[in-house]
C-alpha cells in the first residue's frame, strides 16, 4: 500500500480514505496479502486529475460507481461487426476536459445506454469520433449535455427506420454482400435529405420572423 501511495503522489492515509469511500476497486488478495495494480494506480491519478479539475470527491465517487458499473467495450462494438465509425480511447478526465461540468452521473449512464461509451480497464471508449465531436461542439455551444443525449436517442430511433428502409430495398434486388458496398450511397441519400429539410426549416423560420 506505502508504494501505491508513493507512486500516487499521495499519502497513505488519503489512498486509505479512498478505500474507504470505495473511490477505487479493492485489492486483489492472497491469504493476508493485498495486491495493487496498474489499474489502482491509474484510477487514483484520475482521481488526482479531476479534483485538480474543481471535482468534488462526492461528485468522483458517484462517477467511480458509473464507470465501474458501465458497458464494457465488447458489448458496445461487438464482435466482428463492420463499422465505419472510428472508436476513441478517453481517460476520465480527457472526457471531463471535453465535456466541462456536463460528466454527471446520469448523463454518463445516459450514454452508456444509449451505446455511445462503453469502458475498458480505466478507459472509455467512445463508439464514434464523429459522434464525439459533434457532442463536444455542441456542448461547447451551450446546449446541456442532457439534450444533446435525449436528442441523439431520437435520431437513434429514425436512423434504425431510414436503415431498414434501404436495407430492406436493396436486398430485393441485390445478395447481402452487397450492403456494406452501397452503404455510402445511403449516407449521401440522408446527407442530401437532412440539408435539404434543414433549408426549409430555415425559410419557415425566416417567415416567421
Amino acid at each position: 500500500m506505502a508504494e501505491l501511495a508513493r507512486l500516487a503522489g499521495i499519502t497513505v492515509r488519503t489512498l486509505r480514505f479512498y478505500r474507504e469511500r470505495k473511490l477505487i476497486p479493492p485489492p486483489r488478495r492472497e491469504g493476508r496479502i493485498a495486491w495493487y495494480d496498474d489499474h489502482h494506480l491509474a484510477r487514483l491519478r484520475t482521481i488526482s486529475a479531476l479534483l485538480e479539475r474543481g471535482h468534488t470527491l462526492n461528485g468522483i465517487a458517484e462517477l467511480a460507481d458509473a464507470f465501474d458499473h458501465g458497458r464494457d467495450v465488447g458489448d458496445l462494438l461487438g464482435l466482428g461487426e463492420p463499422t465505419e465509425e472510428e472508436p476513441v480511447r478517453l481517460t476520465p478526465e480527457e472526457l471531463a476536459a471535453r465535456f466541462e461540468g456536463e460528466v454527471t452521473p446520469d448523463n454518463l449512464a445516459a450514454a452508456m445506454d444509449l451505446g455511445y461509451l462503453g469502458t475498458d480497464g480505466d478507459e472509455f471508449v467512445h463508439i464514434s469520433r464523429s459522434l464525439l465531436e459533434v457532442s463536444s461542439a455542441l456542448v461547447r455551444e451551450g446546449i446541456p449535455l442532457a439534450e444533446v443525449l435525449a436528442a441523439g436517442r431520437r435520431v437513434r430511433d429514425h436512423a434504425d427506420a431510414l436503415a431498414e428502409l434501404f436495407a430492406d430495398m436493396v436486398l430485393r434486388h441485390a445478395p447481402e454482400e452487397d450492403l456494406h458496398r452501397l452503404r455510402p450511397l445511403a449516407r449521401s441519400v440522408v446527407e442530401a435529405e437532412l440539408s435539404l429539410a434543414l433549408d426549409r426549416r430555415l425559410r419557415k423560420q425566416g417567415q416567421r420572423s
